[in-house]
């Protein structure tokens, strides 16, 4: 019969046994805490993109290779947004156009003739739902601003194309600006804002030319936000996502918000995390200095020790990093 060991008057004091213990945890715990994300090790490929070969790449358009609890944050977004709809309310729901998916999220403040802030969901092109991303609408509301959040068709339920995904986040945007009065929004005061591919997305409507593709006026949206964002689909087109997005040269021309920057006709905040990956940071980084040299105003934030779904998160926080910078643009920050 097994019998536990019967200690003597040698053996180990309570103080020595946990701080045996928290050494081993700490031990234990080292690799962890040491390991340095990014691409698996692997021989230097023939490179593919800049210095980069095909392994290299691959991860730095895979967030999940920087940031391992990317799926905690989400769910937290998730949870974040039933609390939200619980002490504001739920929005109200509209269809911007003529299928099931069509439909966007109204956030509603109580001044009328309030500004309005449009949010473009991420998801990698292939997730993501308007009701998922209520956590940050409490921000707007609260400050006296409405909060719009669309749903749009995934890259896979759209034959693995992005442009059907693009024009309907146009096609909601156009809706904003249209309808925005019925709502009690100011029409004057739209402003778009997106996160992660809902960044990519984002730049298309805010590089879009308004006037020749939908008859409104070419400035009629007060500010831009692009948050985490890809601005030039040639090294994402090289990358893995290839394997589920079918790219080809006039999409990629075409979704390229880097290549259109003489459409842009209002003032843009480009934001990045020191902590995402090395292609994230240099497109952001691209992004804005070319909109810089195209001699349009353009703020460039960069979130030190912020990780990719943290820079989206801050949106939230009045206080937060990417909060405080949108009330700001909007005016409609306190002192």
């Amino acid at each position: 019969m097994f019998e536990f060991p019967r200690f003597t008057a040698t053996a180990l004091t309570r103080r020595e046994v946990l701080v045996g213990a928290c050494a081993a945890v700490a031990l234990s715990a080292k690799p962890a805490l040491g390991q340095q994300f990014g691409p698996p090790p692997h021989q230097k490929g023939p490179r593919v993109f800049l210095d980069y070969d095909q392994v290299e790449l691959d991860a730095a358009y895979d967030q999940s290779v920087y940031e391992p609890n990317l799926d905690q944050i989400r769910a937290r977004f998730t949870s974040n947004s039933e609390l939200v709809r619980s002490r504001i309310g739920q929005p109200q729901r509209f269809a911007y156009g003529s299928t099931e998916i069509e439909k966007l999220d109204i956030y509603r403040t109580k001044l009328s003739k309030a500004s309005v802030f449009v949010f473009i969901h991420g998801g990698a092109w292939r997730s993501g739902r308007a009701k998922d991303y209520g956590f940050l609408a409490e921000l707007f509301v609260t400050a006296g601003a409405h909060c719009v959040v669309p749903d749009f068709v995934w890259v896979q339920d759209a034959g693995g194309r992005l442009m059907p995904m693009a024009e309907q986040v146009r096609r909601s945007i156009a809706w904003v600006y249209k309808n925005a009065a019925s709502f009690g929004g100011d029409p004057h005061y739209v402003y778009v804002g997106g996160h992660s591919t809902g960044g990519h997305l984002a730049g298309v409507g805010l590089t879009t030319d308004w006037n020749k593709d939908f008859g409104l006026p070419s400035d009629m949206i007060r500010g831009g936000v692009c948050i985490s964002g890809m601005y030039d689909l040639k090294p994402v087109r090289l990358s893995a996502r290839s394997s589920y997005v079918k790219f080809d040269d006039a999409t990629e021309e075409a979704l390229s918000p880097q290549r259109h920057i003489g459409n842009l006709q209002t003032p843009l905040i480009v934001a990045f995390g020191t902590l995402e990956t090395p292609e994230f940071q240099r497109q952001a980084r691209e992004f804005a200095a070319a909109v810089k040299s195209a001699g349009k105003p353009v703020e460039l934030i960069v979130g030190d020790n912020y990780a990719h779904m943290e820079m989206g998160e801050s949106l939230a926080n009045p206080y937060g990093l990417m909060g405080r910078a949108v009330l700001r643009q909007m005016n409609l920050a306190r002192a």
